[in-house]
């Protein structure tokens, strides 16, 4: 079973920077390579937003226009582990932030993801 723990989250202000982690346990680190990553976030009142995916480290990337040129996801293969650099962040990115996996490496079209962590709050300041 594949289980995904972020962490990294915390309440930071408007300009700052964070790091979100995600660690993937329950593959291979062969499988852990098939599966594309993704992050995703809901904020309060709001449905849940994709945010950024990765196919394999160095890849092919993928981000939602709002938070392009200010976020980058990245991926060690060898550590089975995802992370979202935030820069200049904005109270806008006030949200839970989730971690997800999916069999394949297809980003286009954005498919539906197979696997959920339980999120970790980010909470940016005015």
């Amino acid at each position: 079973q594949v289980q995904l723990v972020e962490s990294g989250g915390g309440l930071v202000q408007a300009g700052d920077s964070l790091r979100l982690s995600c660690a993937a346990s329950g593959l291979t680190i062969v499988t852990f390579r098939s599966y594309a990553m993704g992050w995703f976030r809901q904020a309060p009142g709001k449905e849940r937003e994709f945010v950024a995916a990765i196919a394999w480290s160095g890849g092919p990337t993928d981000y939602a226009d709002s938070v392009k040129g200010r976020f980058t996801i990245s991926r060690d293969s060898a550590k089975n582990t995802v992370n979202l650099q935030m820069n200049s962040l904005l109270p806008e990115d006030t949200a839970v932030y989730y971690c997800a996996a999916r069999r394949g490496l297809v980003l286009a079209g954005r498919p539906r993801y197979d696997y959920w962590g339980q999120g970790t709050q980010v909470t940016v300041s005015s």
